[in-house]
């Protein structure tokens, strides 16, 4: 049996379905719900109070995210990540979101820059407060925020969709390792180098951000190896 931590499912801005997905999230994250386990939306119903209706509708949400998949009369399988995976999704969006980044020195206002300081300090506290949640969800808004200035709408959407598939089941023992607050500073570095107009900076920036998130990941403690299990109440 595997518990999760509570999790209250009180959001009034949420529907139901939404708040289980984010609570699944937070569980992969936290390493609550493993990659390669399989898991029955009734048993994950219970441990969150909820019926295993908006539990089947967050996991088909998570499985078109890539995030888990459907196995017939059993539940959902965590989606494992492979090292050429992350390789993949890191290339994409290096292509992507570093000539963006020189984009966006060159056309937007410092207002426009100065407005996303306070996501980039929120990664930074979320990092020291050992937050994973709160880590990503500040990241995700940074980092989306930021290309949305470039005005390209499709460009966010596909930078958003590949950092869903690419989310760092192994965050844990990287906070654990004391690592994250590098990363996380470099935000607000990179914000700083864009307000001053520094494109070339910045391009370089985030490049070895994106390279170091990659680093992070590939230097984390490995899983034990385990074999796929259905999550029961005993």
């Amino acid at each position: 049996m595997v518990t999760l931590q509570s999790r209250k499912l009180v959001a009034p801005t949420e529907n139901l379905r939404d708040q289980v997905a984010h609570a699944l999230r937070a569980a992969l994250i936290a390493g609550e719900i493993k990659p390669g386990g399989v898991y029955s939306a009734p048993a994950l119903a219970a441990e969150f109070g909820v019926s295993p209706t908006p539990v089947r509708e967050a996991m088909l949400d998570l499985s078109r995210e890539g995030l888990v998949e459907v196995v017939r009369n059993k539940g959902f399988r965590v989606t494992e990540m492979t090292e050429r995976d992350l390789d993949e999704y890191t290339e994409i969006r290096t292509l992507i979101e570093v000539p963006t980044v020189g984009k966006v020195v060159r056309t937007a206002t410092r207002d426009q820059l100065e407005a996303l300081r306070p996501e980039a300090e929120a990664i930074v506290a979320a990092a020291r407060a050992h937050d994973l949640t709160g880590y990503l969800d500040a990241d995700r808004r940074f980092h989306l925020d930021l290309l949305a200035l470039g005005g390209n709408r499709h460009l966010v959407s596909v930078v958003g969709d590949l950092r869903k598939r690419s989310r760092l089941y192994g965050l844990t023992e990287l906070d654990e390792a004391g690592v994250l607050v590098d990363s996380a500073e470099e935000h607000v570095t990179l914000l700083d180098l864009m307000i001053a107009q520094d494109a070339e900076a910045a391009e370089a920036l985030m490049r070895h951000h994106l390279e170091h998130v990659r680093t992070l990941w590939a230097s984390r403690p490995q899983p034990e190896q385990h074999t796929a299990l259905t999550l029961g109440r005993g």
